[in-house]
């Protein structure tokens, strides 16, 4: 999934590794980017020796810019090849069952601009059944053991039950949209911190909480 979002950035544009770690935050969220140099940095080095990335130039460094720990040399800049967007194109075109859990899919739907109309159908369609087999796994759970669970548990596992049914209305909002031909609605500007008009939740993996 590492591969996907660093390739997919670097069609955008040119970029060093910090400007890729905030903009993984920026497009993923923070916890899905919640990325380490220790991290990134080996995916680099690894997309360059497989020859689909390759290095473009450096770039002066401010002090308000370097990560703790780190030295103040100048910046490698990461620009994709031929072969990369080649690569891209093979990983944005996947649709196994690794791209139906939490982290695969949203790294897909962060791209999903780019992915074509039957890849995104079987992405949503398959992320809707695993969320419904998690959300009867939480129905059995509260309805054979709910009288052994301690008020907090309890409580934890219907906000588990609620977010899975939230999630598979906003996955069939989606298909519905993909099925006539439509973009998900874009929230209009004004509204309450820009979020969305209906009750469908946010992308999995944003934590913003509803407001009333």
């Amino acid at each position: 999934m590492l591969d996907l979002a660093i390739l997919g950035l670097l069609q955008e544009s040119p970029m060093h590794g910090y400007e890729l770690r905030k903009e993984l935050t920026a497009k993923l969220g923070a916890i899905r980017a919640a990325i380490s140099y220790g991290s990134l940095y080996p995916t680099l080095r690894r997309l360059q020796a497989a020859g689909w990335i390759t290095e473009a130039a450096e770039t002066p460094v401010t002090a308000e810019e370097v990560p703790a720990l780190t030295s103040r040399r100048g910046r490698v800049v990461y620009k994709i090849t031929a072969e990369g967007k080649e690569r891209f194109a093979q990983l944005i075109a996947q649709a196994g069952p690794e791209t139906y859990d939490d982290t695969g899919f949203g790294v897909h739907f962060a791209f999903f601009a780019r992915t074509d109309q039957a890849t995104r159908l079987r992405i949503l369609e398959g992320r809707r059944r695993k969320i419904e087999e998690r959300r009867e796994g939480l129905r059995d759970v509260l309805g054979r053991a709910a009288e052994r669970l301690d008020a907090y548990t309890l409580e934890l596992q219907r906000h588990g039950l609620d977010a899975c049914e939230r999630e598979v209305r906003w996955l069939e909002e989606l298909i519905a949209n993909e099925r006539s031909g439509r973009a998900p609605t874009v929230p209009q500007a004004g509204t309450a911190g820009g979020r969305r008009e209906d009750n469908s939740p946010p992308p999995p993996g944003d934590t913003r909480k509803e407001r009333p």
